[in-house]
């Protein structure tokens, strides 16, 4: 005698996303980052020197975002 077992239900297949953030943009962030370790970036109105990466990378997406490369909306 042959036990049946209940089919086994998939995992939920969700669908894959396209990428974020287009190479356009990645590029325009890489720019910041070297700018920033020669010592170079300047921040927006003040003037000052950016030393944290995470500023240098919120400048490089916001310039992607200006030249119109795909780059999801900023978190409120």
């Amino acid at each position: 005698m042959a036990t049946q077992t209940a089919p086994r239900k998939k995992a939920s297949t969700k669908k894959k996303s396209a990428r974020k953030y287009s190479p356009a943009a990645g590029k325009r962030v890489e720019t910041e980052m070297r700018a920033m370790k020669k010592g170079q970036l300047k921040s927006g109105r003040s003037g000052k020197k950016v030393t944290n990466p995470k500023q240098a990378i919120a400048i490089g997406l916001s310039e992607a975002r200006k030249a119109g490369a795909k780059v999801p909306p900023p978190k409120a």
